[in-house]
């Protein structure tokens, strides 16, 4: 049975992992017979966002007990989960994935990755494993990997495609219904929510995400 890291940022599109693309990634390796095992940075998100009135709130929540709520409490902090543990790793998106796993929102191509979730990404591609990326955290593997020229998508949006090649990725447009496969790398990505409309768009792609990544083990 293949052992899947999922990789959250926190819970609600706005400030965490976008709970549409985590629940399809579940749903689709469950389906399959995965072994999934979430887990996220025990540490504060960059900012809360109301998501009724989508403005910043007062106040500091925890990435990982955010996280745990789409985990149904089967969760772990990321300091504890080791690329030895894991056959593959699926990173779903949202603003989390780009706020609180790196700070490509406010940074753009000058962005950093969070160290623990950078050292995961480049010991699962030295050793082989693949990785899935979805949404807009395909540029934390633009950013992490950005030295090996890894083929990525993250839809279409020109300004975030222009971040990827600056960071060293190569860009490919795609609909959402898609992936882009770097056999190389053994990197899967596929927009979802960048592109959208709405979940059963995004959820052709997933599930397309998560039949490669498992077929690349």
């Amino acid at each position: 049975m293949a052992r899947v890291g999922v990789l959250l940022a926190g819970c609600g599109f706005l400030d965490g992992t976008e709970i549409h693309e985590a629940v399809c990634t579940l749903l689709f390796l469950d389906r399959a017979g995965a072994e999934i095992v979430c887990f996220a940075p025990d540490s504060n998100q960059h900012h809360i966002i109301n998501h009724l009135n989508q403005q910043e709130a007062m106040g500091r929540r925890n990435v990982l007990e955010e996280s745990a709520r789409i985990a149904r409490c089967e969760i772990k902090p990321l300091a504890q989960v080791k690329e030895a543990d894991l056959d593959a790793l699926i990173i779903p998106g949202g603003f989390g994935a780009a706020k609180n796993l790196c700070d490509f929102a406010f940074k753009g191509a000058e962005m950093t990755v969070k160290p623990e979730v950078d050292a995961l990404v480049n010991q699962m591609a030295d050793a082989g494993k693949p990785i899935g990326a979805i949404c807009i955290s395909p540029v934390i593997l633009a950013k992490s990997l950005g030295s090996r020229k890894p083929s990525i998508t993250i839809g279409n949006d020109s300004g975030t495609a222009q971040a990827i090649e600056t960071m060293g990725g190569s860009h490919v447009d795609k609909p959402v219904d898609d992936i882009v496969v770097d056999e190389k790398l053994k990197l899967v990505t596929t927009p979802a929510y960048m592109v959208g409309p709405s979940i059963k768009h995004v959820a052709a792609g997933i599930e397309k995400l998560v039949e490669k990544v498992l077929a690349l083990i």
